[in-house]
């Protein structure tokens, strides 16, 4: 896998923010606890929705904490495109076009180079090496004859009778693989972080989603359980869910009946805690805050967990 340089570009596209590169992709996830949701088709799964693949979707906290840690700069993806593919030459653009064609050849020949590994072995599990011993000879008595013929025709005087030309056998006809890139870049350079947009808008419960960053936490979309994340201790492919998580203003007034049949139905049903969070009020806004570090501002966030006995 290529290395990541950082800051890394976030695109900015119809009030969305977005990843394209697969390599940026698993260095958000594996470095800074980044997950998001794919939201993009698999090509040759295009009839389901269960699987799907990038572009991978941040939520406008996980783009926020990103540029705020220095680590991702936020682009605006439809300007820069406009603005690159006017400005691009027709040489860059051909040459472009000859770099897919060649990458289509070179992934055409190991995919054929794969269709035959995997005869040969099916070949060889069922004992039928004598095939495939047939079908290389049979190659190689071909090449072995065109190339006769190609050394033959330097040194013969005589005109050689005109023949019908013969197009070559199906199987040595060669396809390329038609690629799609998941980027522009190249042909258009990477984005200058010169460039790069405000810091993104986020919600009110901002605050704990920072908090729980900081703390090493990993955080999804909390939807699907009535809260605004799923919390979990690790990275989501090795562990489950420990909290469902809702931010809560300092002194915003709630119904305990509401964590009741909520937080506490849902959380007894799939044994989470529930957990509530929010930031002193003191801190929100003030001159100090804008000047205030990270690690400081995360320090002015409490937050609590609740678990019920299962029933």
């Amino acid at each position: 896998m290529a290395s990541v340089a950082e800051p890394f570009p976030v695109s900015y596209i119809g009030g969305r923010y977005l990843i394209f590169d697969v390599d940026t992709i698993a260095h958000a996830r594996r470095e800074h606890n980044i997950c998001g949701v794919f939201i993009g088709t698999i090509p040759n799964l295009s009839q389901q929705n269960v699987f799907l693949g990038i572009p991978l979707e941040l939520m406008a906290e996980e783009a926020r904490v990103l540029v705020e840690g220095g680590h991702a700069y936020i682009v605006d993806d439809v300007t820069l495109h406009k603005k690159g593919f006017l400005e691009m030459s027709r040489e860059d653009r051909m040459k472009y076009l000859r770099d897919m064609d060649q990458q289509g050849m070179e992934v055409a020949r190991g995919m054929k180079q794969a269709a035959e590994d995997r005869t040969e072995k099916a070949l060889k599990e069922k004992g039928l090496d004598r095939i495939l011993q047939e079908r290389k000879l049979k190659k190689l008595e071909q090449t072995t004859v065109e190339s006769e013929a190609g050394a033959g025709s330097l040194f013969d005087s005589a005109p050689s009778t005109p023949t019908v030309a013969s197009s070559p056998a199906p199987e040595t006809i060669l396809e390329p693989h038609y690629i799609t890139p998941t980027t522009s870049h190249p042909p258009l350079p990477v984005p200058d972080p010169a460039s790069a947009l405000s810091l993104p808008e986020v919600p009110r419960q901002y605050p704990l989603f920072r908090y729980l960053h900081s703390k090493g936490y990993f955080s999804m979309p909390g939807i699907r359980f009535g809260c605004h994340y799923s919390v979990y201790p690790g990275d989501p492919l090795r562990f489950h869910s420990h909290f469902l998580a809702a931010g809560l203003d300092w002194d915003e007034e709630f119904d305990l009946l509401d964590l009741v049949v909520g937080g506490g139905r849902l959380g007894t049903g799939v044994k989470k805690a529930y957990l509530i969070g929010g930031e002193a009020p003191s801190k929100i806004g003030s001159v100090e805050d804008k000047q205030a570090s990270a690690g400081e501002r995360v320090e002015s966030v409490r937050a609590f967990s609740m678990e019920w006995a299962g029933f």
